[in-house]
């Protein structure tokens, strides 16, 4: 029998791709995504990008003066961080690094004169302003501190209600409440209120800065054959404090000054017989000031930068004697 009339047994093969084909597509898709993986997470060469980068050192504004085949050794954090995207111009003219100093671990950025100007007077304003408030703020925790300890020797008279004591900038304020101290319309003072302020004078004794003491009564207006009107009264029941502090001979009374302020700088609104109680009052303010140096760096402050000087007045209760 010939070849041609024997029949093939082999079966005829299926139509369209075999089905072990797309196992083998999906290992190879798998292998070549684990080396694209290993690659980025391996190191880059610096040298050999150094090579590739050639003439687009220029665009990033870098120009080294560093042989090519040589890994440069210094490093700026304007030229890592800078980049050609960036819509925003920037000051730098050059980031370079010289080749007589090669060895030096940052690089030199030189920029314009005018720039450089203008960079260099805002940093010291800035370092000024960082300077005069840290100033500032060692003179308010002395004056801090001092409040504390007058408190502390007052704390009976304190838990009594006799007294406050409070800071505001510079400024102690020992507040003689109404409560004891003075009979309604009288600017004598009650006996037994006479020890609370000589108790007072001790404690005012090794503290620095001027005193003034001043009156403040409530907007109910008075008129007696003795006072003719708040501003009598308020004034009389100063100096009446301002005689008895003075029993403690070793103040200097030239620190001293008293006034009296009527109803016109009250603590609280007068609408209620609580809040007139409060408002009549006789206050002994220590004013220690910022100091001559401060004060004028303050002056300077106000005429450059009017700004930041209405902050710091602010922020800190700065009184106008305290700045002029």
């Amino acid at each position: 029998m010939s070849d041609d009339s024997e029949e093939c047994s082999c079966p005829e093969p299926e139509a369209g791709i075999p089905a072990w084909v797309m196992t083998f597509a999906d290992l190879m898709s798998l292998l070549m995504c684990f080396f694209v993986l290993l690659l980025s997470f391996s190191e880059m060469d610096a040298l050999k990008f150094k090579r590739l980068a050639g003439s687009l050192s220029e665009a990033f504004g870098v120009q080294a003066q560093i042989k090519a085949n040589d890994i440069p050794k210094g490093t700026s954090i304007i030229a890592q961080e800078f980049s050609p995207g960036k819509p925003e111009p920037t000051p730098i003219n050059e980031v370079r690094q010289s080749t007589m100093q090669d060895s030096l671990n940052t690089l030199a950025v030189e920029c314009s004169e005018d720039y450089q100007d203008e960079a260099e007077g805002k940093l010291s304003k800035e370092a000024a302003l960082a300077e005069l408030t840290d100033q500032i703020e060692e003179l308010i925790r002395e004056t801090q501190e001092d409040a504390m300890s007058i408190a502390l020797s007052l704390a009976d008279q304190i838990a009594g209600g006799a007294i406050e004591v409070e800071t505001r900038g510079r400024d102690i304020i020992i507040r003689i409440k109404e409560q004891g101290s003075f009979p309604s319309g009288s600017d004598e003072l009650n006996y037994a209120f006479i020890p609370i302020v000589t108790r007072i004078s001790a404690t005012l004794l090794g503290k620095k800065g001027n005193i003034s003491i001043e009156g403040h009564t409530d907007d109910r207006p008075i008129s007696t054959a003795r006072f003719k009107s708040n501003w009598s009264l308020s004034s009389a029941r100063a100096s009446t404090v301002a005689h008895h502090l003075f029993e403690e001979t070793r103040l200097d009374q030239n620190r001293f000054t008293v006034s009296g302020f009527s109803s016109n700088r009250p603590l609280v609104n007068n609408d209620t017989p609580e809040n007139r109680s409060k408002n009549r009052r006789v206050e002994i303010v220590v004013h220690q000031g910022m100091g001559e140096t401060v004060t004028q760096q303050l002056e300077v402050l106000k005429a450059e930068d009017r700004g930041a000087f209405d902050h710091l007045k602010q922020r800190y209760n700065l009184m106008p004697d305290e700045v002029f």
